[in-house]
């Protein structure tokens, strides 16, 4: 069975160049998107490789929560409104510590059958718009790994500003990456 979609007015869609794209809740009946996205190798090259399977189930319904309880914004990209259980990837802003200080950052990710139609940026692009009209998250950050020449592209074209080169840990795992940030209020670059 498909995930339930119920879509509020600030999950508009987002029509610029490529794709239109949909953005929703992440829910608990997206285990298997999850697995998707998280466990294949080349979903994963740029963040250590793939991650255990076994743990998605988990990490679904400890996102699905967050994203319920409005604590993140964890939304899945719907290319087809039509067809809103399948999903192309996800797109995420969330807040946790940064350089010992709490920070917004987001991140996303396009399956590879999904990708080179402009659904990453299109999703990025539409959840800065909606942080930016609800005067949320402030300051957003983002770390690409520096060899992820498409999601640095995404943040090049959207407005994002280079900060540095550094090392990230992400699922225990230590990567390089760019720093990039954006105020949605005055840099998010028109369409």
């Amino acid at each position: 069975m498909g995930a339930e979609v119920v879509l509020t007015v600030a999950e508009r869609a987002y029509h610029g160049k490529g794709d239109s794209v949909q953005l929703r809740n992440v829910t608990e009946n997206d285990v298997d998107a999850y697995i998707r996205m998280r466990c294949d190798p080349v979903m994963m090259a740029d963040l250590g490789g793939p991650l255990p399977p076994e743990l998605q189930p988990d990490k679904t319904r400890r996102d699905a929560a967050e994203a319920a309880a409005d604590t993140a914004w964890i939304k899945m990209v719907v290319p087809d409104p039509d067809t809103p259980d399948v999903v192309a990837g996800s797109v995420t802003i969330w807040s946790h510590d940064i350089d010992g200080g709490p920070a917004s950052e987001i991140g996303w990710m396009i399956l590879p059958q999904f990708q080179g139609r402009g659904l990453g940026k299109s999703a990025a692009r539409a959840l800065l718009e909606q942080a930016r009209d609800e005067d949320r998250w402030g300051v957003v950050h983002a770390f690409p790994a520096t060899g992820n020449a498409a999601s640095n592209g995404i943040c090049r074209s959207l407005g994002f500003r280079f900060v540095t080169e550094l090392d990230v840990t992400f699922a225990d795992r230590v990567l390089r990456s760019n720093h990039w940030t954006i105020d949605p209020r005055t840099d998010l670059q028109p369409t």
